[in-house]
């Protein structure tokens, strides 16, 4: 069973970007750095975005300086508000939508992030019928949210529900844990647990199966040739992280944004359903 989020099981989770009005390029602002080109003010499109809402330079992104976007995931926000919240009326056509839909985007996409993580909680859940129905019970509380008129839906107090969410993970998380532990022959790094700093982490061929890497900081870590089976990532920050012949195959709450912020190679073992970033060596 694949433990990482490819949501097989919710596939309106995947961006459809063809179904939305660029909201990620125009709602969201950014800041010139090494992930951005140029700043870009919040509600203001991207000098990029055509008419047709796609991005102009979507195949050179990196090259052109935007690195950035390529590691972006909306999990399928941007199409929910467009065509459910919004009924299919875009900010250009409509312009009244504007202040409203560029303010209901960032909250959706934090709900349809935790609902996310919950459909992956479900496949790891399998085999305790109690805790996947509470984790089920936990994602149509989402569900619900995401369906409250914007007005409603800018007024989410989604910290607390991110809080409902982790005690539901928590539970998915111990069992997992315990599974890749049996597995694992010596004792962690003592510097491997949940949120810690392993900025630049010397860890190439490290057995980190079982370990729980919830929000850990990794990165530019050297993860090369490690074990991450039934390992934790839920949160936890991968960029430039080198994976280069890291087994992450059975890895838990590893998302795509995750996997495109890192580096690997030829080598490097993703779940079934991931692909393999164009970047990569």
């Amino acid at each position: 069973m694949s433990t990482a989020s490819t949501t097989a099981g919710r596939p309106d989770l995947r961006a459809d970007c063809g179904s939305c009005f660029a909201l990620c390029c125009v709602a969201l602002g950014f800041a010139r750095s090494a992930d951005f080109g140029f700043d870009k003010p919040a509600g203001e499109p991207c000098v990029n975005v055509q008419e047709d809402y796609r991005c102009g330079i979507h195949a050179e992104l990196r090259p052109r300086g935007f690195p950035g976007c390529t590691v972006f995931d909306c999990h399928g926000a941007g199409q929910r508000v467009a065509q459910r919240s919004f009924g299919g009326r875009s900010w250009r056509e409509d312009p009244a939508t504007r202040a409203s839909m560029f303010a209901v985007f960032p909250v959706m996409r934090q709900l349809h992030e935790l609902l996310a993580h919950l459909d992956d909680a479900s496949r790891l859940a399998e085999g305790d019928p109690g805790l996947q129905s509470d984790v089920q019970a936990m994602a149509d509380v989402v569900d619900r949210t995401g369906d409250l008129p914007p007005e409603e839906l800018t007024a989410v107090d989604v910290d607390a529900l991110r809080d409902r969410v982790a005690v539901v993970l928590r539970r998915v998380v111990a069992p997992v844990v315990a599974r890749g532990s049996a597995e694992r022959p010596r004792p962690l790094p003592n510097r491997v647990e949940p949120g810690g700093d392993l900025l630049g982490a010397r860890l190439a061929g490290a057995d980190l199966r079982g370990a729980d890497l919830r929000g850990a900081v990794l990165i530019a870590a050297d993860l090369s040739g490690a074990d991450l089976g039934h390992a934790v990532l839920l949160g936890a920050d991968l960029r430039d992280t080198d994976l280069s012949g890291a087994d992450l195959s059975r890895a838990a709450f590893l998302t795509r944004p995750q996997v495109a912020a890192a580096r690997g190679d030829a080598r490097t073992r993703l779940p079934e359903g991931f692909e393999r970033p164009g970047h990569w060596s």
